[in-house]
Formats: C-alpha cells, sequence, structure tokens
C-alpha cells in the first residue's frame, strides 16, 4: 500500500517516499524545557509518535531528532521580551541550567509514560553552539544577514523571495500593520534574529562569545542548525505543532534554504491545537474560557494532573486517537471519561485473546488487514483505524487466533499495549499515595534498602502490597479483607 501524507507545503496528500530508500530522516520541534509541558503539547507528540510507527511498520528505518530548546526562545514570535528561559530561573529561584535539567526530565518521564518511543537523539541548543554560529556565519557571507546595534544579527526576509510561500503570508498587510510597532533598526517585520546581543545592563546565565559579540542564539536558527548537523541538509520530514507554521517554520525554511540553496525538508506534518472546551456541572452551568491550550495563560492541565483525577496516561493516548492528527481536538474531562470508558471496553475484548495466535490465512482476515491499513495510509486516518478494529473484534465469523494476531500487528501503531494484561495503574491508588510509588521506585535504584522497606510498610498500612516487578517498576495489590 502507498502511504499519503498531508504536506503542508504542497498543502495537499502528497505519496510518500524517502530520498534514500528504507531510511526516514525526521525531525520533530521539542519542548522549550523552562516549565511542563501540557497536554496540548503532548497531543502533537502523540501524532509524532504514530507517524514513526507507521513509517516502521511499513519497514523504513528512521533517524528520530527531537530537540531540547534550553535557550534563546523568548516570550514574543517577534523577537522581543525575555530568554523563556531565564523567565523560569527567575519563577523558581533556581539557575537557568537547573531549569533546563529539571524539566527536561519531567517532559522525558510524560514520554515514557505515554509510551512514545525513544528517539534516535535529543539534541540540546546549548550542546549545538559552534554549528548555529557557523550557520549564521554562512548566511552572513552570502548576504543574508544585517547587525542592529545593542540588538543581534538579523536575517533579511526580503533576500529570501519564496518567504512568505510557505505560510501564505500577506507580507503587505503585515508591512501596513506594523509601521507603528516595530524594533527599531529592523527592515522588516518579518525579519528575524538570529544571534541576540547580551544586554550591558542585565547579568545573563546562558551566554557565548561569538564574532558579534557576547550574547545568544535565536530560536529559530538553533533548530536549522541541529537538524542539518544531524540529519543532513534536506530531511525527508519536519514536524511541529500547527502554531508553527507562521513564523518558526518559515523562518527555518528562509535560513536553511539560503544557506544550502536545496530544499529544507520534502515533507511537513502539522498537529492541530487542542482546545479547552468550557466544563459543564451538573446543573449545566459552564466554567472556563476555552481555547487553545498554552503556557501563556497561567492555567494548563498536565499529565500528572490528569493522573491525580483518575486517568490513565493511555486513556489520554486514546483520546488523542480518536480525532484526526491535523484537526481540532476539543479537550473536557467528559470526553476524556469517554476515551477511558471506550479504552476499558476495548481492553476487555483483546485480554482474553493475549497469547492465542494464529497466522492469518483467511479471506476475512486479510480483507480486515486491508481495510486497517488503507485508514493509516490515507493521512494516518486513527479515528477510523479504531472504528476498524472495534468492527473485527465483533466480526463472528473471524476466528479468534486470527483476531489476536491483527491486534498484535495493530497494536504496534496504535502503542496502546493491548497484547499486554492490563496492569493495575496508580491512578486508582489514594491521591497521597500515588507520588510514593515513584519514590519507591528511586529507592530500589539508589539501593536505599531501609528507604524502600519504609515505603513498603506505608502501603501495607493503607491497605496495599507492592510487587518489585523486574522491569524496575513497582506493582501493588489491594489486600482482600
Amino acid at each position: 500500500m502507498q502511504l499519503h501524507l498531508y504536506n503542508t507545503a504542497s498543502r495537499a496528500k502528497d505519496p510518500f517516499e524517502p530520498l534514500t530508500p528504507g531510511l526516514v530522516k525526521m525531525y520533530c520541534c521539542g519542548p522549550t524545557v523552562y516549565h511542563f509541558a501540557h497536554i496540548g503539547n503532548l497531543r502533537t507528540y502523540v501524532f509524532e509518535d504514530l507517524l514513526r510507527r507507521t513509517l516502521e511498520f511499513f519497514g523504513y528505518g528512521v533517524r528520530h531528532v527531537v530537540n531540547i530548546t534550553d535557550v534563546g526562545h523568548l516570550t514574543s514570535d517577534a523577537d522581543t521580551g525575555e530568554d523563556k528561559m531565564e523567565k523560569g530561573a527567575r519563577r523558581e529561584g533556581k539557575s537557568a541550567w537547573d531549569i533546563a535539567k529539571y524539566y527536561t526530565e519531567a517532559f522525558q518521564k510524560d514520554w515514557k509514560a505515554l509510551n512514545l518511543l525513544e528517539p534516535t537523539e535529543w539534541p540540546r541548543a546549548t550542546d549545538h553552539i559552534a554549528e548555529q554560529i557557523a550557520l549564521i556565519r554562512e548566511l552572513e557571507e552570502k548576504g543574508f544577514t544585517y547587525s542592529i546595534a545593542g540588538d543581534g544579527v538579523y536575517f533579511d526576509t526580503a533576500k529570501f523571495p519564496r518567504y512568505a510561500d510557505f505560510a501564505r503570508l500577506d507580507l503587505e498587510g503585515l508591512q501596513a500593520g506594523a509601521r507603528v510597532a516595530m524594533t527599531e533598526g529592523k527592515r522588516s517585520p518579518s525579519d528575524f534574529a538570529l544571534w541576540k546581543f547580551s544586554s550591558p545592563d542585565a547579568q545573563r546565565q546562558m551566554e557565548w562569545e561569538s564574532p558579534w559579540g557576547k550574547g545568544f542564539p535565536g530560536w529559530h536558527i538553533e533548530c536549522s542548525a541541529m537538524a542539518m548537523s544531524l540529519l543532513g541538509e534536506t530531511l525527508d520530514i519536519h514536524c511541529g505543532g500547527a502554531d508553527h507554521i507562521r513564523v518558526h517554520h518559515t523562518n527555518e525554511i528562509a535560513q536553511s534554504e539560503s544557506a544550502t540553496g536545496k530544499p529544507f525538508a520534502r515533507f511537513w506534518l502539522h498537529g492541530g491545537w487542542l482546545l479547552e472546551a468550557p466544563e459543564e456541572n451538573a446543573s449545566g452551568e459552564k466554567s472556563g474560557k476555552g481555547g487553545k491550550m498554552s503556557k501563556s495563560s497561567g492555567e494548563f492541565v498536565t499529565l500528572d494532573v490528569l493522573i491525580k483525577q483518575g486517568y490513565s496516561p493511555m486513556d489520554y493516548r486514546y483520546f488523542c486517537l480518536t480525532a484526526q492528527y491535523r484537526n481540532y481536538l476539543n479537550f473536557s474531562h467528559a470526553g476524556l471519561d469517554s476515551a477511558r470508558d471506550s479504552l476499558r471496553n476495548l481492553r476487555k475484548r483483546t485480554d482474553v485473546l493475549i497469547g492465542k495466535t494464529t497466522p492469518v490465512r483467511s479471506d476475512k482476515g486479510q480483507e480486515w488487514q486491508s481495510r486497517f491499513l488503507e485508514a493509516i495510509c490515507d493521512d494516518l486516518n486513527f479515528p477510523q483505524a479504531l472504528g476498524i478494529l472495534n468492527l473485527m473484534l465483533k466480526d463472528p465469523d473471524l476466528l479468534e487466533g486470527e483476531k489476536a494476531t491483527l491486534i498484535g500487528e495493530w497494536d504496534r501503531l496504535l502503542g496502546l499495549g493491548l497484547t499486554e494484561a492490563e496492569k493495575p495503574e496508580a491512578l486508582d491508588l489514594p491521591e497521597d499515595l500515588v507520588p510514593l510509588l515513584a519514590e519507591r521506585v528511586e529507592a530500589r535504584r539508589l539501593k536505599d534498602w531501609v528507604r524502600g522497606d519504609a515505603l513498603r510498610e506505608v502501603f501495607r498500612a493503607r491497605g496495599f502490597v507492592l510487587k518489585d516487578n523486574p522491569d524496575g517498576s513497582v506493582g501493588w495489590e489491594k489486600v482482600s479483607g
């Protein structure tokens, strides 16, 4: 079957083939690690995981790079405001380096909880400063840059005639709207910073010497430099959220293609926003303002919050599967409840089939396989694929062994763990015991047996018996009676 993916560059579903037969080079814009990732951010990574699984299912090797932005992402896309890392450090009274480490680890914990496949590389922007400086120098030598005293080195978008093409931008309208308020010295509101100078009036924690003076890189140059240094000058696939299209990815294209003279990425895939639907109580009253989930509002939902509310990470993963990745998805607890119920019902039907696999030889089995894969090949139509899975399980003419085999095949794509018996989840514990499970795992890792035994007794006193699993995780059982 031919895989078709919706390419933002062409605004069409294009047949996908990599430049190098059998190998896909895929770059995904990663988190800015100044705060916890919210579930809207995580929805994008779930979609990218589905893409990765699909490519590998069809036999491709995938070099998958997810960057960590730990410097240079300002609070405004207009190259104004402060660095988000410095802002996070001031908020918590820690160093920017400590903030980056803490929130990187928190993000990677969420990543594993959602059963996302580990990327080939996790490059950090601060580890690739030399590559960023080299790329800026190349742009400078080719005449694409200019400097603003006391501010930084900028990319001149007028020198890249195709700047507006990718996002279908109205540059004339942008110019007209920006005549009153625009950074002094910028030639165009669409020009963007490649390198920002450190202010002589403020002490920065993250800054480097450069040919233009002490400072730090712009957010956009980081991704281009890391992607090209790890994957080459032309990527097969570049992914991110839909909010990256107008500024971040447009700027990546401009600077990368100006430097190399080659297409930066052949396919651009973007995940749709997670919208916060106003919640409705038993009296029909609604609360919450709705709209796109974002950190700038100060109120956002994390995966840990959902777990404490009684949901599992797989409940949220299933919820993400219920909408096509590039469409908006309205988040509400009622919607998540429905996803949890659907996943539980699905597991009831799949758990009884574990271990019963037989080869799929019947025409019926082949037909179901074709229908499922056709949905996946149609731009990752996982909502339709879920529907086909549920219909297949209800088919009275299909042998249980073939159903079991198809579940195993399809779950390689879904990533829901349907081929494993469901384990007790921490979400069913009293809320105050949930974080103690992680403490127990850490105590075992450090061989702190005294702390481990103390935690075991805490659980026993509350009516739970801990079970240490060979993989390092900790399970539990409720004591009967």
